[in-house]
């Protein structure tokens, strides 16, 4: 194997990587690429592909069989100080008795923390709060939020560890068109400054302003988001799928509701 390229340009590096739940059933296959800074992706592909896995492995909560992975040229798990990380809110029990400020302080805790947060991560928390656009929820229960509110919580809570490489899951799921919107909006911001690794079922996505396409199907291609097509996706995905263009708001009947400016139809002549 190659040594793995710990250059400062290099915020995510995968050199033959192998990953399986079961002995003889790889979720990811030798898998080879990197991200260089001032870039960002999507990763797209169907369920059961391994894009969870993709994700689990780079936070370092699993470890590959095979191959290395390098985030900052560090371990994974010695890079977690520099990434912030959105799961899907659904995952999370929404009834649980905790603000908004104490969910976004949760970022806030590292290795060696004994359960008090300083002056410095409430701080930290408050300025993710008001850069989420969100300062007036903080005494608010989580519970009582909306979808698009609770979404902006997480990522706040991500933003608060200050890091260097977000990553975000489904961060669109059961949201309405409205946040969604709001959603692409941050995220453009957000990626000024970091690099940002987003998990997405929408083959939409992909024509926002983002660099990468990660594809993910037990193997992994990378490709330019300006030359990710109909003919990619069908590879990835192993049946037709349109990327159809819309210069006006989506009222079609496709799965992903879209407004700009590509929206992924269902498989072709639906």
């Amino acid at each position: 194997m190659r040594a793995m390229d710990s250059s400062a340009q290099t915020i995510v590096e995968l050199s033959h990587v192998s990953f399986g739940y079961e002995p003889g059933v790889p979720a990811l296959e030798d898998v080879t690429f990197r991200i260089e800074r001032g870039r960002s992706g999507c990763i797209v592909g169907p369920n059961g592909g391994g894009k969870s896995t993709l994700m689990r492995l780079l936070l370092g909560l699993l470890t590959p069989q095979k191959g290395e992975i390098r985030v900052f040229g560090k371990t994974p798990i010695a890079a977690r100080p520099l990434i912030g990380y959105m799961p899907q809110y659904h995952q999370l029990d929404a009834a649980f008795p905790v603000t908004v400020f104490e969910v976004v302080l949760m970022g806030r805790m590292r290795r060696g923390f004994f359960g008090r947060y300083g002056a410095a991560d409430r701080e930290a928390a408050r300025n993710a709060l008001r850069e989420m656009g969100i300062p007036d929820l903080g005494p608010r229960r989580f519970s009582e939020l909306s979808g698009g509110q609770r979404q902006r919580v997480l990522i706040a809570r991500a933003l608060a560890c200050e890091p260097e490489l977000l990553l975000l899951d489904e961060p669109t799921a059961n949201i309405d068109p409205g946040a969604e919107e709001q959603f692409y909006s941050t995220l453009d911001v957000l990626r000024r400054r970091m690099t940002v690794l987003t998990v997405s079922h929408d083959l939409g996505f992909v024509n926002r302003e983002i660099d990468l396409v990660i594809c993910v199907n037990r193997r992994v291609t990378v490709h330019e988001a300006a030359a990710f097509s109909a003919e990619t996706a069908n590879e990835v995905y192993h049946h037709q799928v349109n990327l159809i263009k819309h210069d006006h708001a989506c009222f079609c009947n496709c799965e992903h509701r879209r407004r700009e400016p590509y929206a992924a139809g269902e498989e072709a002549g639906k």
